[in-house]
Parts: C-alpha cells; sequence; structure tokens
C-alpha cells in the first residue's frame, strides 16, 4: 500500500512539473510574440518614413533639419541588434515626437495637408502609431503574466531550477507622462 502512495505521489509531482515548466515556457514564448508584434509595427512605420519624408520635402524645403532626423533615427533603428528591445523603444519614441513635428508642419503649408499622399500617409502612421501602443501594452500584459509565474508559488521552484529571468516592462519616457499645454 505504502509503494502505491508514494508512486501516485512521485506521478504527482512529474505532472506538476511538467505542467509548471510548459506553464513557464508558454507565458515566455507569449511574451516573444508580443515583442514580435511591436518589431513588426516599427517596421511598418520604418518602411512609410522614406515615403513620408519625400512627400513633405517638396513643400517645406527648409524644414530639412527635421527630415533629416526623422529619416536619422530611422536608419539608427534598423541598425540597432534584434534584442536590443530598450534601445528600439527609446529611438521609436524620438521618432514618435519627430513624426508629431512633420504632422504640425501641415498646418503651415496649406498645399501639403491637401495633398492625398500625405494625408493617406499620415493616416497609415497615425493607424500604425496606434498599433505600436496597443503592442507596447499586449507586451507589458504578457511581460506580467511570465513575472507574475517567476515569483509565485510553486512555479517559481520550477522557473529557478531552469534559470528563467524577469522580462522588463516597456515604459513611457518621461517627457510622454507630462500633461500638454493648451491655450486657446
Amino acid at each position: 500500500m505504502a509503494v502505491w502512495i508514494i508512486a501516485i505521489l512521485v506521478v504527482l509531482i512529474v505532472i506538476f512539473y511538467i505542467s509548471a515548466y510548459n506553464g513557464l515556457q508558454k507565458a515566455k514564448v507569449n511574451t516573444e510574440e508580443a515583442w514580435s508584434q511591436i518589431s513588426v509595427q516599427l517596421k511598418r512605420r520604418n518602411d512609410l518614413i522614406p515615403n513620408l519624408v519625400e512627400t513633405v520635402k517638396g513643400y517645406a524645403k527648409h524644414e530639412k533639419e527635421t527630415l533629416s532626423k526623422v529619416v536619422e533615427l530611422r536608419n539608427q533603428l534598423t541598425q540597432l541588434p534584434a534584442d536590443d528591445h530598450e534601445g528600439a523603444m527609446h529611438l521609436s519614441n524620438q521618432i514618435t515626437d519627430s513624426l508629431k513635428t512633420i504632422f504640425a508642419l501641415s498646418e503651415s503649408y496649406p498645399d501639403l495637408k491637401a495633398n492625398t499622399n500625405f494625408a493617406n500617409l499620415q493616416e497609415e502612421l497615425t493607424n500604425t502609431e496606434n498599433k505600436i501602443a496597443y503592442s507596447r501594452q499586449l507586451f507589458n500584459s504578457s511581460a506580467a503574466v511570465y513575472n507574475k509565474m517567476l515569483l509565485v508559488f510553486p512555479s517559481n521552484i520550477v522557473a529557478n531550477i531552469h534559470h528563467f529571468t524577469k522580462v522588463d516592462y516597456l515604459e513611457i519616457p518621461e517627457e510622454e507622462t507630462k500633461v500638454p499645454k493648451v491655450s486657446f
């Protein structure tokens, strides 16, 4: 009888161990997939930027510095190693700020604002920025689930045995947390 009890306990421990390990792996894969979605949207935006810059160049020749900055940031982003998530988000935030400046230019150039190509590109980039924001949220949610599994008993035992490590959250840059000043 004691042999059966021991055998059942061993089987239960093995089932638990396999279940905890598989749960950790699934959570890790979900986090990696969420980062992949961010990468896809960043690539999409990077592919749209040259078209936007060329469209704006014809209207805003003296805004060359802003346009050059966007292109330079885009090129830096494409040269980053795939696993440099922090660097990618830092450059991505700078590109977002620069794109806001370019969109603001359209107010100074009515012909540019009326240009169909510019309007289409602006809409595509706005949609892409929204998708990037959603993908960041998804990444942070996936990272939270994964990180919780690393901390809670009993899956933390399996995580420690296999050296699973915590995933850092994507954070909003300090300048984006400030309330914008609106005046009439």
